[in-house]
């Protein structure tokens, strides 16, 4: 497992590293080679919270290409001219979409057609490996000590998800400082309820 650090300011809160795992490691190995994108524009898709908008703001900051984020948001004409100015100035040209290739209906024919020969990328689900380090980052962010018996005891019990990852690490911040402890298992599991219901995390 490893990391990208990132170049830039993200701001009080937020990541300042990106988690390299089995969700996004075909996504970012071919965001390196934004030279070879067809027709020089690759769309990024992936679930809610799990680094789009990290990884647009890397690709732009580092000087790859234009980045767009939550580009179904934005008006189809103006994004159309965007990817026109990608053709002429032979910029590469990232737009990030959450959910997967249906989720996202474009009305405007001729962007659509472009678009659909776009370079389609896609933050998939994370394996073990990497929901342990993601737990460990957003931890780390939170200033909570989860050590690795925190870890073997949350990764086979939480959601395989970067949302469930993040809104159980949350829990357990609350949680603790509520009661003006550190995290125990106790509290781990008392998130974890919290966040998947009493019955889910039952690994015992």
């Amino acid at each position: 497992m490893s990391q990208i650090v990132l170049p830039l300011n993200v701001g009080s809160g937020a990541p300042s590293r990106i988690v390299l795992g089995s969700a996004n490691r075909a996504a970012i190995e071919a965001m390196a080679a934004a030279a070879t994108w067809p027709f020089r524009t690759a769309i990024l898709f992936g679930p809610p919270r799990s680094g789009k908008s990290l990884l647009a703001r890397w690709f732009a900051e580092s000087g790859a290409g234009e980045a767009i984020d939550d580009a179904p948001l934005l008006d189809e004409t103006e994004l159309f001219h965007h990817w026109n100015r990608a053709q002429e100035s032979g910029t590469p040209l990232l737009l990030t979409a959450t959910g997967g290739e249906e989720s996202w209906r474009i009305a405007l024919p001729d962007l659509a057609s472009r678009l659909g020969a776009a370079l389609h990328l896609e933050i998939g689900t994370p394996d073990d490996e990497m929901l342990g380090e993601l737990i460990a980052l957003h931890a780390e962010q939170r200033g909570l000590a989860l050590g690795p018996d925190a870890l073997a005891y949350l990764v086979p019990r939480t959601e395989r998800s970067h949302i469930g990852v993040e809104r159980l690490v949350a829990a357990i911040d609350r949680i603790s400082l509520e009661r003006k402890a550190p995290p125990t298992q106790g509290i781990w599991r008392e998130a974890l309820e919290e966040v998947l219901g009493p019955s889910e995390p039952r690994l015992l």
